[in-house]
């Protein structure tokens, strides 16, 4: 890990463990160098790294801050302990899934910018539905980089993507940024969701990191309202 990727991992565990808070300003740039003994391009490099996150934001002539959750009118949430999968958070239950769509495609410049790759770069583009106690719960749209995350296969996709991930690549999942919108579903959702036309579902929008700060994961999960809940911790 390159010493700015370690700054930025430390800078980063920092604000989810609450040390900075939202709209707090981080230490100047001067402060962090004379801290990480590090020169002004490797702090502005790791600044650079959260601010691609999400995690703070640069007010010209003001510094660096934490970024609020309700920036820009849209609620995000980066604490690492909110991260789980479908399979963990139903593990009392039977849960399965549905391969509707699994291939590999080049991303568009959206995905690509998202997981930090290139449109040239290869992802997996999967759809699946997530059930537990054979009750539909979620449709989920996944991007991931193959060649961050390889050897994906349908087992491992109607089993715990996450399980593998950290079990079998040996890599550490640490948090997610997510947005969460209340929408309409459309004819494959309802199909595959069991719901009417007019049924409200919540869309969740999500980026997965790494314990490196690396986005490993970009998805779109479209969750039956009535069977699910979002807790979050709001610390002042």
């Amino acid at each position: 890990m390159a010493k700015y990727e370690e700054i930025a991992e430390d800078i980063r565990n920092r604000i989810l463990n609450g040390e900075y808070n939202p709209n707090e300003q981080l230490p100047l740039e001067k402060e962090m160098c004379e801290y990480y003994g590090v020169s002004r391009i490797t702090i502005k490099k790791a600044v650079d790294e959260l601010v691609i996150q999400g995690l703070v934001i640069k007010r010209r002539g003001s510094g660096t801050f934490v970024k609020a959750l309700d920036e820009e009118g849209v609620q995000e949430l980066s604490l690492a302990k909110q991260f789980e999968g479908f399979s963990e958070a139903h593990k009392d239950r039977k849960v399965t899934s549905k391969i509707i769509k699994f291939e590999v495609i080049h991303p568009t410049e959206e995905i690509a910018t998202k997981l930090k790759i290139t449109t040239d770069d290869f992802v997996y583009y999967v759809i699946r539905t997530r059930y537990a106690d054979d009750s539909p719960y979620v449709i989920e749209y996944t991007y991931m980089p193959i060649g961050l995350i390889p050897g994906i296969k349908n087992d491992i996709l109607t089993s715990s993507v996450y399980g593998y991930i950290e079990k079998n690549l040996k890599l550490k999942i640490k948090s997610a940024h997510r947005i969460i919108r209340a929408i309409l579903p459309n004819e494959l959702e309802q199909e595959y969701l069991e719901i009417e036309n007019n049924f409200p579902i919540l869309e969740v929008e999500q980026v997965g990191f790494l314990d490196n700060g690396q986005p490993f994961e970009f998805s779109t999960a479209h969750h039956r309202s009535d069977r699910i809940e979002f807790r979050t911790v709001s610390i002042k």
